[in-house]
């Protein structure tokens, strides 16, 4: 039987290198969709990359954007891919403010071309969309699936946007389409601009002098946060369903970013006061307070739960970075992941 072949969108992001990961694992060819640049962005996947043109390669990767019909249809067309998973998107909430009409192109219209490519294929495809916690914005916690949306930023109701037209899809045209509602879930290869990353490797840069500060927005919000390897998992298990449906993943837990500061200062024995300043630029117009996931439907429907705590997150990713930075390790996040990880693809960075 032949390899199961897989789209990924955004695969030089977070989630994409680490799914890419899980799927190549499992004997998938996977195929990946690359924005054309000046510069390389493959460092999440330098530790995979095979170049096509070497015997036996099982990834590649292709030039496209979800703003770009033409090259979707061309390269769903070629592929034939058997799973398709949409991660890319304008993904900085923040931002979002900044840049509305470029966040609503890609993160919402750009579904809108990739399911109705799809749909044009008459291709038995199975399609993962990566819809986000952030459209629950101000609604009473814990949020499940039945949950009422109340989205608090361009890029959450861009996410909106995408998740209807998702079950539009799903109910009108028999598509296998389905919505993950991901709570945000940190790594090692997070973005350097999303709070949690940036703390960790301020620490980094603090402790060998090259910064002298780090200036931070709102500390009071409370977000439910995971491990990202450990939510790819659970991205792939939907799309072994038998029918196509929308799953809360997370944790079950919230924390503050005030809390992810205090653990991860205090895990480098570093003092929060001595360091740390408050920028109101980072400030959001709107803000979204609490997020906690209810996850009953996805423990029992799909089985999965996660492994890693949030202190254990916190150490993980300090860990990380230290070591990208030359420093030795504190050694308790590496010790997590061998112990609740063996043998498995994300114990490296």
């Amino acid at each position: 039987m032949a390899d199961k072949k897989a789209l990924i969108t955004g695969i030089t992001g977070q989630d994409g290198s680490y799914l890419a990961d899980f799927l190549l694992d499992r004997g998938y060819e996977v195929h990946g969709i690359i924005r054309r640049s000046s510069s390389f962005n493959r460092q999440r996947l330098e530790h995979l990359y095979i170049d096509p043109r070497e015997s036996g390669a099982k990834l590649f990767l292709h030039y496209g954007d979800l703003s770009d019909a033409e090259a979707l249809s061309h390269i769903i067309y070629n592929i034939r891919p058997d799973e398709v998973y949409n991660l890319g998107a304008q993904s900085h909430v923040r931002v979002s403010f900044d840049m509305p009409e470029y966040t609503t192109n890609v993160t919402a219209l750009g579904v809108t071309r990739l399911l109705e490519i799809v749909r044009r294929s008459n291709h038995n495809v199975r399609i993962y969309q990566a819809s986000s916690s952030e459209m629950f914005g101000s609604a009473t916690p814990p949020q499940g699936e039945e949950t009422p949306f109340c989205p608090r930023s361009p890029y959450a109701c861009s996410k909106l946007y995408a998740y209807w037209m998702v079950k539009n899809y799903r109910e009108g045209y028999k598509l296998f389409a389905s919505n993950g509602i991901l709570f945000n879930h940190e790594s090692p290869r997070r973005g350097e601009t999303f709070v949690t990353r940036k703390i960790t490797y301020s620490i980094a840069r603090l402790l060998t002098k090259k910064d002298r500060h780090l200036y931070l927005g709102n500390l009071e919000s409370k977000r439910d946060w995971g491990y990202a390897p450990e939510y790819v998992e659970a991205m792939w298990k939907m799309l072994q369903q038998e029918s196509a449906d929308d799953f809360v993943i997370g944790t079950g837990e919230s924390h503050s970013v005030q809390e992810f500061l205090d653990q991860a200062f205090a895990y480098a024995d570093l003092d929060v006061g001595e360091y740390v300043k408050i920028d109101p630029s980072y400030f959001r117009p709107t803000e979204v307070e609490v997020l906690i996931a209810d996850t009953k439907k996805s423990e029992k429907k799909l089985g999965w739960k996660p492994k890693i705590k949030f202190n254990e997150l916190v150490k993980i990713m300090i860990d990380a970075d230290m070591r990208a930075a030359g420093l030795e390790p504190l050694g308790d996040g590496d010790e997590i992941l061998q112990k609740k990880f063996p043998h498995r693809y994300w114990t490296s960075d």
